[in-house]
């Protein structure tokens, strides 16, 4: 107690709750046949929710990894270090399997449970990175199957065995990708490291990337300009025997967020790597890649919404203003709903995305065509929405909010990022027009999706029509990038309300989203719509 005053009226710290229990998560899951994993999927939910992980979290973020370059002796050594607390999260992340290991696992639905998993993780999102890449390595990796067979059994393994060895001497791997260069960020084909073919079947890279996440990754995914054009290489951090492959750390980026993951700039000074894929196809052997490391942006946008909103809900139902608890005061509702319905907007389309991604890692073309263009849409829409939710929810905070002994700071610095990773806005609605151009099946399978749920709003109707029609108007359709990506978008969570969530989150979502029912903030759902239902679905699971 204070000398001065008393403390009351305080919110009681968010711990001891299962992070898993989301009610759009868990149909999700059900829905999208991983039911079977539910039990492993809780035990990371309640991991996550304990006062410990979260203070792992709060640890890896405050303490950002070194950059080393030299011994104490003046040797070259370019390592980078962690705080345990780091290591500890990357033990976790590995033991469950939300790295790579639903590679290794012919269930269906096993890539569902992962993305419920990394869902469910959320107390830190810098060493996402890491586990993230490495599960979005492995499809690319098997475009040479001499490097898959090697390797794959490694990089799917539960085990996090952190050190700069011989990457076949250790018990599990974790990989990385060294992609963009200063000259031409998105634009990799303007990459000039080069890679020169030698006796053995290897080549020697050299030349810089602008942006490497990980350096401390056993593996790196590259490209290089060969003889033939631009590749895709596999370079080891340590050679076969031991031996350091020489690859320079030059500093680490001073970021906005994503404060525990360290991104580097590094030099390839006649590195070793290994061909992986045909010279030339660099850009086609990482597609596979970037569909894995999108979707993650999608998993990452949606999870931090829904901490962002429970954070937000929380607190509203502890903390009383002017007579009232603030969850009871009309325009805290309106305000909580309506975050509550991006929310689950955002989580309903993550995992039909994620059942998607499931069904077309193992053949299915239907499923591989509606991911192609349904996930470019969705992860630049999402991936914008998240920033903009954060901040109302901060808000609901106040000053607290913006306090850095609070959580909401930490994930509104988190998420801007996520729209920037694989593609920032333009590149993402320029790629979901390159899919309906190029892969007009994906659009097909597109509007096959949206139109299980026609009839049953007309409101939703009528958005589908007039998205057919603006899909027949190719005239200045670049500069329509945009809005056309946005209302694909739209249209595909809406569909997915309708048909699978409570009627009160679909008809609030339709009254708004397509209607346009409602200002440019959060908190401006119009008079009418039944709130209680959406309130009582951002309840933490204790």
């Amino acid at each position: 107690m204070s000398t001065t005053h008393d403390v009351f009226n305080q919110v009681p710290p968010l711990t001891g709750h299962d992070t898993s229990a989301d009610p759009a998560l868990l149909e999700g899951i059900e829905r999208e046949g991983a039911g079977w994993a539910l039990p492993g999927i809780q035990e990371v939910g309640r991991l996550a929710g304990t006062p410990e992980a979260m203070e792992l979290g709060r640890l890896a973020e405050r303490v950002p990894p070194r950059l080393h370059t030299h011994d104490r002796y003046g040797r070259r050594v370019d390592e980078v270090e962690y705080v345990p607390a780091y290591h500890r999260l990357m033990e976790t992340a590995v033991s469950h399997g939300i790295h790579a290991a639903p590679w290794a696992d012919d269930r269906p639905g096993a890539h569902v449970a992962r993305a419920a998993k990394f869902y469910s993780w959320n107390v830190d999102a810098g060493h996402g990175c890491p586990i993230s890449m490495t599960y979005a390595v492995v499809p690319a990796l098997r475009a040479n199957p001499e490097l898959a067979a090697r390797f794959e059994p490694l990089l799917t393994n539960r085990e996090y065995d952190f050190g700069l060895r011989d990457p076949e001497t250790k018990r599990g791997l974790i990989a990385g990708m060294s992609m963009t260069e200063k000259q031409g960020g998105s634009d990799v084909r303007a990459n000039t490291t080069t890679a020169r073919p030698q006796v053995d079947g290897s080549y020697r890279i050299v030349g810089h990337k602008w942006f490497t996440s990980a350096p401390m990754s056993d593996l790196f995914l590259t490209l290089a300009q060969a003889p033939g054009g631009l590749s895709c290489f596999l370079l080891p951090r340590v050679l076969p025997g031991g031996e350091a492959n020489p690859i320079r750390f030059l500093r680490l980026k001073d970021k906005l967020g994503n404060k525990s993951n360290a991104s580097s700039e590094i030099e390839y000074d006649d590195a070793v790597g290994w061909l992986v894929g045909e010279e030339g196809r660099g850009v086609k052997t990482i597609v596979e890649m970037v569909n894995m490391t999108r979707l993650d942006c999608v998993i990452g946008s949606a999870s931090g919404m829904r901490s962002a909103l429970v954070q937000a809900a929380h607190h509203a139902r502890h903390r009383s203003a002017f007579g009232k608890l603030l969850v009871d005061q009309p325009l805290m509702r309106n305000v909580l709903a309506d975050l509550a319905v991006e929310s689950e907007a955002a989580t309903t389309a993550m995992m039909r995305l994620a059942g998607a991604n499931d069904r077309a890692v193992r053949g299915d073309a239907g499923e591989a065509s509606l991911r192609r263009l349904a996930l470019a849409a969705t992860k630049y829409y999402v991936c914008k929405r998240g920033p903009v939710l954060a901040n109302e929810a901060l808000e609901c905070l106040g000053g607290n909010g913006y306090i850095e002994d609070f959580d909401l700071a930490r994930i509104y610095r988190e998420l801007p990022l996520l729209s920037i990773w694989e593609g920032s806005g333009n590149v993402a609605a320029l790629d979901a027009l390159r899919a309906i151009g190029r892969e007009p099946e994906s659009l097909d399978a597109f509007f096959g999706e949206a139109e299980l749920a026609l009839g049953a709003d007309a409101r939703y109707d009528d958005a589908v029509t007039s998205l057919k029609k603006e899909l027949t108007d190719f005239d200045d359709i670049e500069l329509r990038a945009r809005r056309l990506v946005e209302q694909i978008a739209v249209v595909f969570q809406a569909g997915l309300l309708i048909r699978h969530a409570p009627t009160a989150v679909a008809d609030a979502f339709c009254a708004t989203r397509l209607a346009r029912d409602w200002g440019s903030a959060f908190g401006t759902l119009p008079a009418g719509l039944d709130l209680a239902p959406i309130l009582e679905r951002t309840e933490p699971g204790f």
